[in-house]
């Protein structure tokens, strides 16, 4: 009998008119594998706007920085001292400069960081990402390195010759001006970021000259910490263990911190909205269910006459149910990744038709993905429970008929 049941189920399903499947099976079919796979593309998306802060953003900028209001000395044996600390993977020197960059073509504002170029590939990203040129040419005084956007913008490129100008103030015989060197450009770095387009490295040297600190002089130290967010508590402990009390620190929470946890909020606000997508399919689930238990009602006052049991006429119903959230589940995922390995193309269709960049507004010019299969089986999952859920309740409605009431009124 309980294959019987299955076949019911199943015959159930079917339209009236000999189609594969009735109008409610299908409205059911389509409205859960839209909610499953849209959940599937946000938050595949969403995850990889967080991967792509983590990695392309936090991976240039320091995890957090030990400064002080005055320029620190002997800056050797202060990051000797932080590197005993477990948690630090490595320190470098570093300085912070905002200043103006000119060519013969135009002039930007930058960000001037002078770097330890033989240390940066344990600090940063910005080795794998070079265009042209290398980080080791940085040794040379008078060098810098920028981003391909900048690079663009001011029409520079390899061996041609920039002017920097900072707010730094030099003072002569004739007066004080702000200092101003001419630097050579050496490489090219493409992140595919805003960074692209204000970051510019230069030698820590070059930059003791511009800020006219002495050979053991330096503004501050960067860390980068096995943890990026407890980046800030490691650091603070680190100075509370220090002999000094003119330090400070501050961490990329106090730069991106906002713009991360804007993204984790989006990602919770939409999936939670498409949650309630999968509810409501799952309401067209139930729906389905209930509309062929009141369609099938003879059949069931036969079958029950026939001796069919509880267990066998609930199993009937449930197949439906079943065989609707599998379909639906299994359709959804497929569109789901369908979507997701198409997105940038489909992406960029809409900008085409709508002429305008919809992540403008955004640190990077392409949407990113990062499947977590994790998440995807838990999407499954609790898809699946609602819609069984929802099968379940009119299934067991199916056996409390009284199959004489119904034969009586036939």
């Amino acid at each position: 009998m309980s294959s019987i049941s299955l076949k019911l189920g199943y015959k159930y399903l079917r339209s009236n008119k000999g189609g594969v499947f009735s109008f409610t099976t299908l409205l059911a079919i389509i409205g859960l594998s839209i909610g499953i796979s849209s959940l599937i593309v946000v938050t595949s998306v969403m995850n990889g706007f967080e991967k792509e802060l983590e990695d392309r953003i936090l991976g240039v900028i320091p995890h957090s920085v030990i400064s002080s209001d005055e320029p620190i000395d002997d800056y050797e044996n202060l990051i000797n001292q932080v590197k005993k600390d477990a948690n630090i993977i490595e320190a470098s020197t570093y300085i912070n400069t905002q200043g103006i960059i000119s060519s013969s073509y135009d002039t930007r504002g930058v960000s001037l960081i002078g770097i330890d170029p033989l240390k940066e590939k344990n600090m940063s990203i910005i080795p794998d990402y070079m265009l042209v040129g290398d980080l080791n040419d940085l040794n040379e005084d008078n060098t810098i390195i920028i981003g391909s956007l900048l690079a663009a913008q001011i029409g520079a490129y390899i061996g041609d010759e920039v002017n920097i100008t900072t707010s730094d103030i030099r003072t002569s015989l004739i007066g004080s001006y702000p200092r101003s060197v001419n630097l050579e450009v050496v490489g090219i770095f493409e992140l595919k970021t805003e960074i692209d387009q204000y970051l510019t490295l230069i030698s820590h040297s070059t930059s003791q000259k511009i800020k006219n600190l002495k050979a053991n002089q330096t503004t501050g130290i960067r860390l980068k910490t096995n943890n990026l967010f407890t980046a800030d508590i490691i650091t603070e402990n680190i100075i509370n263990n220090l002999d000094s009390n003119n330090l400070t620190y501050s961490s990329w929470k106090n730069t991106h911190g906002t713009l991360f946890e804007a993204i984790k909020f989006e990602k919770l606000l939409i999936s939670l909205m498409l949650f309630l997508i999968i509810a409501v399919a799952s309401i067209l689930v139930l729906s389905t269910v209930v509309m062929t238990v009141k369609s099938k009602e003879r059949e069931i006052g036969i079958l029950l006459t026939l001796g069919a049991s509880n267990k066998q006429i609930v199993l009937i119903f449930f197949t439906q149910g079943l065989i609707v959230t599998l379909i639906g589940i299994f359709v959804g995922i497929l569109l789901g990744f369908l979507l997701i390995y198409n997105l940038n193309n489909f992406i960029s269709v809409i900008e085409s038709m709508l002429d305008r960049n919809l992540l403008e507004a955004y640190f990077i010019n392409y949407f990113p993905y990062y499947i977590n299969f994790g998440q995807i089986s838990l999407i499954c999952f609790f898809s699946f429970l609602i819609s069984l859920i929802s099968s379940l309740i009119p299934s067991l409605r199916a056996v409390r008929l009284n199959p004489v009431e119904i034969l009586r009124h036939e």
